[in-house]
């Protein structure tokens, strides 16, 4: 077995690059050595082992102050990733040895945010209350960026997705209703047909957004071509609006219209025939994620929360992988 240069090496402790992030952040000895309940004299001397280690001085030291060498500009950043991974480490150990505790990141896209995580949250906080659920809202390309890179953990999203590496666990499906402007031809109507998309002034969402796409689809299945699309929205809130305002039609997913469609007096609800047009919402997790068997347990306590909502319940006994 070869082996390197590198390995010969002294290497740093933990101690020892806790001390000088600590310094580099509060550049004084004193308020570094109180942020990490050490004290100063060790701290001092952590900092010097860690120069005699390297090989390289950290700091520029002064009777009045503390500045970073420029080897300790770019040192404190990697330093600073270190302890960051080691503190990762930790919490995904903890997570093994108790699960639902530590942190979970968990990714949702805006269409699906306003109306579902009222239930999420209340089930983390009821069921799972030493879990630290952080959420992010972000639109569906950033949030598989963020599951594939590890930035995030867990994503609450429409589905499939297609990408390789991510397992969909499919929590239900859910109908589209046409929301219009008081007047419309076909506003509160029931059994409208899809075809009667091909010549609505339909009102979209903003590039990026998968509802958009979705909204897309339908009208192609209903045999409508490209048509131009005038005015876009950044959110549901604003695109029924535009409705309200008698720009044209949209369409929401059932979940939204308790929240969304209730806004305004100047809008009813249509309905379709069977069946519906629909989306799938479910939970994506990278496959062979440590954490897996909690995600699951998470999805099947989440279709029973959801029941309530006006959805169709998928059973979850088989997770859906969408790539290798």
């Amino acid at each position: 077995m070869t082996v390197s240069n590198t390995s010969k090496r002294r290497q740093p402790s933990l101690a020892q690059l806790r001390a000088f992030s600590a310094v580099a952040e509060h550049l004084h000895f004193r308020d570094a050595a109180a942020a990490i309940g050490m004290s100063q004299p060790a701290l001092s001397g952590a900092v010097a082992a860690l120069e005699e280690t390297l090989g390289v001085t950290l700091l520029e030291r002064t009777t009045r102050k503390v500045l970073l060498s420029p080897a300790g500009e770019r040192l404190a950043v990697r330093a600073r990733a270190v302890l960051e991974a080691v503190v990762a480490l930790l919490e995904e150990a903890e997570a093994v040895r108790a699960p639902f505790t530590g942190a979970l990141r968990l990714g949702v896209i805006p269409t699906v945010a306003p109306y579902l995580l009222p239930t999420v949250l209340r089930l983390v906080h009821d069921r799972y209350p030493d879990l630290d659920l952080q959420v992010h809202e972000e639109q569906t390309a950033n949030l598989l960026e963020g599951l594939t890179t590890g930035r995030l953990d867990l994503l609450l999203l429409a589905v499939p997705l297609g990408v390789p590496g991510v397992v969909e666990l499919p929590l239900f499906d859910e109908d589209f209703v046409l929301v219009t402007p008081l007047g419309h031809p076909l506003g509160g109507r029931s059994g409208i047909p899809r075809e009667a998309l091909r010549e609505l002034n339909l009102l979209l969402l903003d590039e990026g957004h998968c509802l958009r796409d979705q909204a897309l689809d339908i009208c192609r299945e209903a045999g409508r071509g490209d048509a131009p699309v005038t005015t876009t929205a950044a959110g549901l809130s604003t695109l029924v609006q535009l409705v309200a305002g008698g720009l044209g039609v949209t369409l929401l997913p059932r979940t939204a219209v308790r929240v969304e469609a209730t806004r305004s007096d100047q809008l009813l609800t249509g309905y379709f025939t069977e069946p519906a047009p629909t989306r799938r919402i479910a939970l994506a997790m990278r496959t062979g994620a440590a954490r897996r068997a909690e995600y699951q347990e998470l999805a099947a306590a989440l279709r029973e929360a959801l029941r309530p909502l006006p959805v169709r319940v998928l059973g979850g006994d088989r997770p859906a992988p969408t790539g290798n």
